[in-house]
């Protein structure tokens, strides 16, 4: 590996000073006083401007909902698509039976292993775990919404699966955040010793 930089960084702010002094000192107009903002160079927090008023239309935050006649069509094409997908792989494997309906269930299972596997789970022996703590807390996030969001709706089963399921990732993302927080701690002297 060279020593030479792959890159230069230049502070323009002192450039730009000198050449506004130039253009300052070239053009003989007046000059109010600098507000006290000014008189620091650097960065400046900048405030965006307020929304729209009245008189102008606001920005659609989303594209239009697609029409129920639209929603039919790609939903029926949708279907065709994963119904011919599932013909190749039963032509490819004969024995393999037909695919169940996806579920709750399985959307649970599948954010479950999510989490799991970014908290370092299903790492083979002798390989380092791979922790993605962020990704782990945001998908346990997610669940905690899906929890939030179906309580009322949701069978007796669905609801026992799913505050266990959150449980069990909670207390996994509580363990490893201990860990995390606890490598760089020295192990206190046993007590007594001094």
């Amino acid at each position: 590996m060279s020593d030479t930089p792959k890159f230069e960084v230049i502070d323009r702010r002192k450039m730009k000073a000198a050449e506004e002094e130039k253009e300052n000192a070239q053009t003989p107009a007046p000059v109010a006083p600098p507000e006290p903002a000014e008189l620091h160079a650097g960065p400046r927090l900048v405030v965006p401007e307020p929304a729209a008023t009245a008189d102008e239309e606001p920005l659609p935050e989303m594209p239009p909902a697609p029409s129920e006649e639209e929603s039919l069509q790609q939903k029926s094409a949708y279907d065709g698509a994963a119904q011919r997908l599932e013909d190749l792989v039963r032509a490819q494997n004969p024995g393999a039976g037909a695919q169940p309906p996806v579920g709750f269930e399985h959307l649970v299972q599948q954010l479950y292993l999510s989490a799991m596997i970014q908290m370092g789970a299903g790492t083979q022996e002798g390989q380092r775990p791979r922790v993605d703590i962020l990704g782990a807390r945001q998908t346990i996030d997610l669940m905690g919404v899906l929890a939030e969001k179906t309580k009322g709706n949701l069978t007796e089963a669905e609801e026992r699966m799913l505050e266990t399921v959150l449980f069990e990732v909670r207390m996994a993302f509580l363990e490893l955040t201990n860990m995390i927080t606890l490598q760089g701690v020295p192990t206190p002297p046993p007590p007594g010793t001094r």
